[in-house]
């Protein structure tokens, strides 16, 4: 496998190098280990050979020491010995063309989507909604559809509950469907959200995937990272709920590119318990479904955990290549959990797994790799091999200019705030007063992006009693959600 077609790893125990092939890097692929065990570093690593391999990288940083990619490294002590001993991986101390992200816009360009882009099932599941209060929510997005109104940031939602709250007989038919309760408990999910500073994350202008994909200068895939420091620990749900989003509109907006040289994309899902962690049943055999498919699009997922045991089966089958760092095993579950992560590798005759897994040292890590035929390769132990661009985090200083100097500077900087929902029925409200009118429903306009399946589902549901359609909307969207496209239910229509 030469070079060219293939990003090295580290070396096996007899200083040969370890190499995965760039074709098959779109089969996805997992990074595990305890902490401390060199994950961090790993991933620095993959993220390096993609950018040089001019794949386009997208990464969360969780402890804020990832941005070291944005600076030439400086190798000493017993990273300048991993050096020395692997001659062959020509090692140059150098930055990566790196782009910083940031949902508050303190330490990134500002990063956002629309409600309408995310859709009411994602933010159904950002709000942790019941059934009868999701059916409230899809029931909203309906009338937004009918109505002309864009939703783009929660203030336009807010406007509207409070508006479909005063004025039930525009629901029409699905006035069944949204209850003073329902409304009630929607808009105290949204203060909380806001509470949780994910107010920043809707609004306009949103990412635009083209900015992602778009090569550095010299011909190197870019390597975007959101800082993620505080948001997993403040507001998991947010994190998680956006990194689904991006794999939903990846999935909608990328053609089908077949078998490819490399990749276009690989995403790198840190702290991946978080995707699957309270997930509805629907909407988790949806993602593993997409993780399946998207390949083909040419992107690959990387997780990043701690134990493969916290994805699910389905996933876990689904990828590729796999990098385990040390494990612990002091209890019988642990022990258990030990066997298992062995049993997942192919095994080599020249060493135990099981006993390997609770000896290995930081920087090292059982590989494995697949053949050129796309089967499993045998487990092989390897040093992993370090990265050119810095090991630690970047100064506030080195932070700022790397904004300053990015070729997104100012295209999201400033926050637009169109004319939407909250405008139009703020609007509508002061002229009705004036003339003292009712409000009625406007003519159609724009998606708000709720599909037309289920917002026939909902109003033919409507004529029944309360609870039955509740219990029956919720049944049949799930349904839906199986059998429809990820994009069309996520992630709703572009404007």
């Amino acid at each position: 496998m030469s070079a060219s077609n293939s990003f090295i790893l580290g070396a096996d125990p007899a200083g040969q190098p370890v190499a995965q092939s760039l074709r098959l890097a779109n089969r996805h692929g997992l990074v595990a280990g305890a902490t401390g065990t060199g994950k961090t570093v790993t991933l620095q690593r993959l993220a390096e050979t993609f950018s040089d391999a001019g794949v386009a990288v997208f990464a969360a940083d969780i402890k804020g020491d990832l941005c070291g990619l944005g600076a030439a490294g400086n190798p000493q002590g017993k990273v300048a010995e991993r050096v020395a001993a692997m001659p062959w991986l020509n090692y140059q101390a150098k930055a990566y063309p790196v782009t910083l992200w940031d949902i508050q816009g303190q330490s990134g360009h500002p990063l956002r989507t629309t409600l309408s882009e995310m859709g009411p099932l994602l933010l159904s599941n950002l709000l942790e909604l019941t059934d009868s209060q999701q059916a409230a929510l899809y029931a909203a997005f309906q009338v937004a559809d009918r109505e002309g109104l864009l939703l783009l940031d929660l203030k336009d939602l807010k406007a509207l509950l409070n508006h479909l709250k005063d004025h039930p007989e525009v629901l029409g038919e699905d006035r069944a469907l949204f209850t003073g309760g329902s409304s009630q408990a929607l808009l105290r999910r949204l203060a909380t959200l806001e509470q949780q500073g994910a107010e920043a994350l809707f609004g306009e202008p949103a990412l635009q995937l083209e900015d992602i994909l778009q090569p550095a200068a010299d011909g190197r895939g870019r390597i975007h990272l959101l800082d993620a420091s505080r948001l997993v620990h403040e507001a998991p749900k947010v994190y998680a709920t956006f990194l689904l989003w991006l794999l939903a509109e990846l999935f909608e907006q990328l053609p089908e590119r077949g078998d490819a040289d490399k990749p276009v994309l690989a995403l790198f899902f840190d702290e991946a318990h978080l995707l699957f962690s309270g997930t509805p049943k629907a909407l988790q055999e949806r993602l593993e479904q997409v993780v399946r498919l998207i390949r083909s699009k040419g992107v690959g997922v990387y997780f990043i955990t701690q134990s493969p045991g916290d994805l699910p089966d389905d996933v876990l089958a689904q990828l590729g290549l796999r990098i385990q760092h040390g494990l612990r095993a002091f209890t019988a579950k642990e022990q258990k959990s030990l066997r298992a992560v062995a049993d997942g590798f192919r095994p080599n005759p020249a060493f135990n797994a099981l006993d390997v897994l609770t000896e290995l040292g930081i920087g090292e890590a059982l590989v494995g790799t697949l053949e050129e035929k796309g089967t499993p390769a045998m487990v092989q132990r390897v040093a992993i091999a370090p990265p050119q661009s810095r090991i630690g985090a970047l100064s506030a200083g080195e932070r700022e200019a790397l904004i300053r100097q990015s070729p997104l500077a100012g295209r999201y900087d400033k926050p637009i705030d169109r004319e939407s929902a909250y405008e139009r029925l703020t609007n509508r409200t002061v002229a009705s007063r004036e003339l003292d009118v009712p409000v009625k429903p406007a003519e159609k306009g724009v998606d708000s992006g709720l599909g037309g399946m289920a917002g026939e589902l909902l109003g033919s549901l409507a004529s029944q009693a309360m609870k039955t359609a509740v219990r029956q909307a919720a049944n049949q969207l799930g349904r839906q959600l199986v059998r429809g496209l990820m994009g069309s239910l996520l992630g709703g229509k572009r404007r």
